[in-house]
């Protein structure tokens, strides 16, 4: 086989990709007489693209890749299976058939588990389908694109890209992300509770599952909004959510802000705070004799609770006794700690008809008025009910007025 190198790839990278090209040909033969070398001159990653046969492919690579062999290694880029998927049977199916795949990514490195060079990290799909193939004598040549020699940067763009490819939730393009800046926000996690111990963040915000990137960055940064609040009625509260998909600017200003904040005893304190509170309403729901609700069960994870509940963790740090009130809710309640069914039942008379209670929706109002509740719920710290659910919702459409008013007064002077 003849290999030819793109005219840009210069000398320098040329000799440190020569001798895995040269292995990759060995393992694999692909079927190609020409095997092309390119450069991606956005990135300068270098690859290939060929057809590779499914019984060699699959002797020789491995879907269970880390995004950071090195540092991470226990954590993993790639999307879970979507088994029940239509689309993916019906891709099982055609393998069956004879379907020769193409756009599988993968990128050759053995530096780590070397039995298998090829590491896929787009078309975990299509490599399932090919086994299930391949267990049933249909042996085809696939298409794979190959990287050689990436570093953490291209190998973050390559998964990103591949993985954007397959409309992946923007929960696991957030994971990805995370994890090339360093395992904080994981392991801040793991010690509050709030995720498993080797566990992972969710690829995919869902009732039940883990907690996710957007969840967990959602929880710091209203912690830290709520601390910098110095006059409640007079500032607005209504916290905010953490963007998801990108780049989150709120949460990088606030790394710039708080570099060691993963350090900060009372955030650490009130992450497992909350984490007991939402094991405790899960366990409501869980006791036999209970009526199940997977919604009320999971009501702490709803965006605007998690987030209201932070931010008045955070604007409460200073007051031991009201700010106790605020860790107390799941011993000082009758019933689940954020007693969901009266939630459900709360409404203004401005709401629509379509609103179905606090804690069901997440924008800034939804979110305003939780942060009045468990606010107010600090005071005397006898649980959530139906007055004071009332009174949260009363408070905040006062307060709203008086900011009105306030902003007035200042543009008038």
């Amino acid at each position: 086989m003849k290999v030819h190198y793109d005219k840009a790839i210069d000398d320098e990278i040329k000799k440190l990709i020569v001798h895995d090209i040269e292995e990759f040909l060995e393992c694999f033969q692909p079927i190609e007489n020409n095997l092309y070398i390119i450069i991606d001159k956005c990135t300068n990653a270098v690859f290939c693209e060929c057809h590779i046969k499914a019984d060699i492919l699959l002797d020789l690579c491995t879907v269970d890749v880390p995004l950071d062999p090195d540092e991470q290694s226990d954590y993993r880029a790639n999307r879970e299976l979507v088994e029940d998927s239509g689309a993916f049977l019906k891709m099982k199916m055609d393998a069956k058939n004879g379907r020769v795949f193409s756009n599988i990514v993968a990128e050759y490195n053995t530096d780590f588990d070397e039995s298998h060079p090829l590491k896929i990290v787009g078309g975990q799909h299509r490599i399932k389908a090919i086994e299930e193939a391949l267990a049933e004598d249909v042996c085809e040549y696939h298409g794979v694109k190959i990287y050689f020699n990436l570093n953490m940067e291209q190998r973050l763009d390559v998964q990103l890209i591949s993985n954007t490819n397959i409309a992946v939730s923007s929960d696991l393009l957030d994971r990805m992300m995370e994890t090339v800046k360093g395992p904080e926000l994981r392991e801040w996690c793991h010690n509050v509770g709030l995720l498993d111990a080797k566990s992972d963040f969710a690829d995919k915000k869902q009732r039940g599952d883990s907690i996710t990137v957007r969840e967990a960055r959602t929880f710091i940064i209203n912690y830290y909004l709520g601390s910098q609040i110095k006059e409640f009625e007079k500032e607005k509260t209504d916290g905010i959510i953490a963007k998801t998909g990108g780049i989150d600017d709120d949460w990088e200003t606030l790394k710039i802000d708080y570099p060691d904040w993963w350090k900060n005893e009372q955030l650490l304190t009130a992450g497992r705070e909350f984490a007991r509170l939402a094991n405790k309403q899960k366990e409501y729901y869980s006791e036999d004799g209970k009526k199940v609700s997977r919604e009320y069960a999971d009501k702490a994870f709803n965006y605007a609770v998690l987030a209201a509940w932070a931010f008045v963790a955070g604007l409460l740090k200073d007051n031991k006794v009201r700010l106790e009130r605020h860790y107390s809710l799941p011993e000082n309640s009758k019933k689940d700690p954020l007693n969901a069914e009266a939630l459900a039942a709360a409404r203004h008379k401005s709401d629509p008809e379509n609103y179905r209670g606090l804690g069901t929706r997440t924008d800034a109002k939804e979110r305003g008025r939780l942060i009045e509740l468990f606010y107010l719920q600090a005071e005397k710290g006898q649980g959530i009910g139906k007055s004071l659910i009332t009174l949260a919702l009363s408070k905040y459409f006062a307060k709203q007025a008086n900011l009105e008013v306030i902003k007035a007064e200042q543009r008038m002077k």
